[in-house]
């Protein structure tokens, strides 16, 4: 594979909700990208995210104007996937999460780069080794995870397939820290990696407590926002379960575990919702009716929490 001194040119697959944010990313660490969107429209949509993005970077300090002027001359847009893969030496993907989609995708990549260049998808929970399973070169395949907002949230998971290589995993954990990110190479995969599992294991609890008519839904939002949610962010649920006593965390399990939700199937609160067309924010109703004020009341007051995070982080000019 080709070393990390040997990276310089990213193509960049995707330019929606995530294909923009790693644009950024990789753009302000000083790789020049190319920018996959079907259409010109894609394109132009994607530039106004990310001149937006960064108008918002600059007014928080993250970076100055001459970083910002840097970021969007190294983004260079394109509607084929032979120009997105000219000169690449590493590949990020964010097209539909859709496993035939990725694949006729990376299938028509391998035509375009050579065997040396790894192949990184931006899947949140589909599986490498089926994604690569139609490949020539499956082992030079993994995952790298960003989370949504991908300039915000530092994460990345690094998920091997089957028949990954190692010195995949390590080029890509070294370039994600690179890049400013906070990477974590997991030892093997499972459906979600470990981030969404943990997320919908948290989600299935709190809607079994609305289900069951335990308490409403502000009140189990409520009480993962003031209590779990702010330690969350500085001691993960195994330091917390060590810092509080093995034994004390054991003891609560051992009667607790038994009465937590374990279905199997998909929630029936959500379900019913999705039945009736009310999909959550895009829709304006779901769990909770969403006024635009409201909206994107909440959406400001969540990129304001995070940019504080990255100030505290130290990440400087790297997001």
């Amino acid at each position: 594979m080709k070393p990390i001194k040997d990276i310089k040119t990213i193509c960049n697959l995707g330019c929606g909700t995530m294909g923009f944010g790693t644009a950024i990313a990789f753009a302000n660490a000083g790789y020049e990208v190319n920018m996959f969107g079907r259409r010109n429209a894609s394109i132009d949509r994607a530039m106004k995210n990310i001149r937006f993005t960064l108008d918002i970077m600059m007014k928080n300090k993250l970076l100055t104007a001459e970083d910002s002027e840097g970021v969007v001359n190294r983004i260079h847009g394109v509607t084929t996937l032979k120009a997105a893969a000219r000169n690449a030496d590493f590949v990020i993907e964010s097209v539909a999460e859709e496993l035939t989609v990725k694949q006729q995708v990376y299938q028509e990549m391998e035509k375009y780069v050579d065997k040396d260049v790894i192949f990184a998808t931006d899947s949140s929970g589909l599986s490498p080794t089926q994604i690569a399973s139609v490949l020539k070169h499956p082992e030079r395949f993994v995952v790298a995870h960003f989370w949504n907002p991908p300039h915000l949230i530092p994460l990345v998971e690094v998920v091997p397939g089957e028949k990954t290589v190692q010195e995949v995993v390590d080029i890509t954990w070294t370039l994600m820290e690179k890049i400013g990110k906070k990477p974590v190479a997991l030892l093997k995969e499972a459906p979600g990696f470990v981030g969404n599992r943990l997320q919908f294991a948290l989600l299935r609890e709190a809607l079994h407590c609305v289900q069951e008519g335990i308490a409403t839904a502000e009140a189990v939002d409520t009480i993962c926002k003031y209590s779990i949610g702010r330690r969350l962010s500085v001691t993960g649920p195994l330091e917390t379960a060590d810092l509080g006593g093995l034994d004390i965390f054991y003891n609560i399990s051992a009667y607790l575990n038994a009465d937590l939700a374990d279905d199997k199937a998909g929630s029936s609160v959500m379900k019913k919702c999705v039945d009736e067309g009310k999909l959550g924010a895009k829709t304006g109703t779901g769990l909770y009716q969403w006024h635009p004020d409201e909206l994107n009341a909440i959406k400001e007051r969540r990129e304001e929490i995070l940019i504080e995070w990255l100030q505290k982080d130290n990440h400087g000019k790297k997001f």
